[in-house]
């Protein structure tokens, strides 16, 4: 780089009024062309693990000035991956191209195909005969058959996540501590590992599985008592029961296999303890949207796989201040979860995290069923298929031994804007198109280099400093610079600038992980 060129940078900035929006930044700036920094309204030991996460992509600045600013930006992502956008076929396809100019390893392969079905015997069943090379999610019953086929090799997946059941407080009967604490003893748990999820599945003794450091710091969820149940629905003042609705999406997913079945077997235990739940299914987008803002009038099933292994990423992003799903924010659990997420040791933090996980027990805002075990599938000539354990599948890394690699994964993307999206299916697309600060390692929840080649805090962890790597083009042609960073979290982060617009508005893991800037008073 010129002297001439760095003189000539003017570094933008995103710069807080205060720290008293509630958000862990205070300011973002771009100190020159190829270094960014962030400086926190209190320690973040995270820091690392979240900008690693595909939701902070970065997109060219001039993009996000004037497509960001419409709904344009759903379908038109700029990025520096390894693949670039070339058609998305609504209802049938999204194809990818390689970017040739791409600065890492590029794909060896030219096109790369998602395709959908919510089916698992339907994923399965195209993979048998040829016409995908690769599944998404595999049903628990064909574990065993695809281990013993020849032409078919079995991808486990060992990433932590959770199935729950979710409720909303706003709304009657759900406002009631005490419904909501029958529900927790009135659904068997135990019995719906045991018949619906493969072997090496859990029991969800609390929210976030123990496989997370300060998981399950804390009280162990409530034992199946539908006597108990009963009781405490009574006292509420439902001795009777009431009617209501589960909601659900019929997507496939990792942490619910069959949606449809397990929604069934909810309503049928909810039935035992005089609950009449009406099973309603929903498209994915509008549900995901409905459950996010907590629009969710009854049940619904949801779930959660981990972005990054740290206990924010599960309890921050569902339990935090902010956060809309389960209706009215909880003192108890978002207080306990400010002052956890600044304290860099584990074992100083646990106290913190006991503290948080009792609130959840107590406060019942939704009833933790399971941890699953899961797995897919590919054709064996496929190379290095297999998932890595945080962050989503990198198709560049694995070699198909053609010019085309066709994936099916369970539904449609929603949007290809990911900063604004937070369904799996999205961010699987994403994650081949657009790039993050940080990056997961293959083989482990180790965070390593992406569009920087590193970030470092000072010494309370209060100011981070990353360095960007130089001689990165957009597949746009542009450049990359300091500038693009403060731009893509500029528009995800603050709710006055003109780019803040994405699909729902939501942004829901900008809000949940770095707090939202400038939003209107509720």
């Amino acid at each position: 780089m010129s002297t001439g060129a760095a003189l000539s940078f003017e570094g933008s900035s995103l710069v807080a009024p205060d720290c008293n929006y509630g958000g862990k930044i205070s300011a973002i700036r771009a100190t020159d062309e190829h270094t960014v920094t962030f400086t926190m309204c209190a320690a973040d030991p995270a820091f690392e693990a979240k900008a690693a996460f595909v939701s902070f992509g970065i997109q060219p600045s001039e993009h996000l000035a004037t497509v960001g600013t419409t709904k344009d930006i759903l379908t038109n992502p700029i990025g520096t991956g390894p693949f670039k956008l070339d058609a998305w076929n609504r209802g049938d396809s999204i194809i990818l191209k390689r970017n040739d100019g791409y600065w890492g390893n590029k794909s060896p392969y030219e096109t790369l195909v998602f395709r959908w079905s919510t089916s698992g015997a339907g994923q399965l069943n195209e993979l048998r005969s040829g016409t995908v090379d690769q599944i998404s999610t595999l049903s628990p019953d064909d574990f065993d058959a695809v281990k013993n086929d020849p032409d078919l090799q079995f991808l486990p997946q060992s990433g932590p996540n959770t199935l729950y059941l979710g409720m909303t407080n706003t709304f009657e009967p759900f406002n009631n501590v005490k419904v909501r604490q029958a529900i927790a003893m009135g659904i068997d748990r135990q019995r719906i590992v045991d018949n619906y999820f493969p072997d090496g599945s859990e029991v969800a003794s609390h929210f976030t599985p123990c496989t997370i450091p300060n998981g399950c710091a804390g009280e162990a969820w409530y034992g199946f008592d539908p006597v108990a149940a009963k009781a405490l629905l009574a006292e509420a003042g439902f001795p009777e029961g009431f009617k209501t609705k589960i909601y659900y999406r019929d997507v496939f997913r990792t942490y619910l296999p069959e949606p449809s079945t397990m929604a069934v077997e909810i309503q049928s235990q909810l039935k035992a303890i005089g609950i009449d739940a009406e099973v309603s299914p929903m498209e994915s987008g509008e549900f995901i949207g409905q459950a996010s803002a907590g629009n969710l009038d009854g049940f619904y099933l949801l779930g959660w796989g981990a972005d990054y292994p740290h206990i924010t990423n599960f309890l921050d992003y569902h339990f935090g201040k902010d956060t809309k799903q389960f209706g009215a924010s909880i003192p108890e659990i978002h207080e306990a979860l400010t002052k956890g997420s600044s304290i860099a040791n584990v074992d100083e933090a646990k106290p913190v995290y006991e503290q948080a996980n009792n609130a959840i027990r107590e406060f019942v805002p939704m009833v933790p069923i399971s941890h699953a075990a899961a797995g897919s599938a590919a054709r064996s000539y496929v190379k290095n298929a297999n998932y890595r354990p945080f962050g989503a599948k990198q198709f560049s890394t694995v070699d198909p031994g053609k010019d085309t690699m066709i994936v099916m994964q369970n539904a449609e993307p929603i949007s290809l804007y990911c900063g604004d999206e937070s369904d799996g299916e999205s961010t699987l697309v994403c994650t081949q198109i657009t790039e993050t600060l940080l990056d997961y390692a293959q083989d482990s929840g180790e965070v390593v280099g992406g569009l920087a080649t590193g970030c470092e805090a000072n010494a309370d962890a209060t100011e981070w400093t990353c360095h960007l790597r130089e001689g990165v083009k957009f597949t746009d042609g542009s450049a990359f610079d300091a500038n693009d960073v403060v731009a893509s979290y500029a528009a995800g982060i603050d709710v006055s600038n003109p780019s803040h617009v994405g699909n729902t508005g939501a942004f829901d893991y900008f809000s949940s992980l770095w707090g939202l800037m400038n939003a209107p008073a509720q």
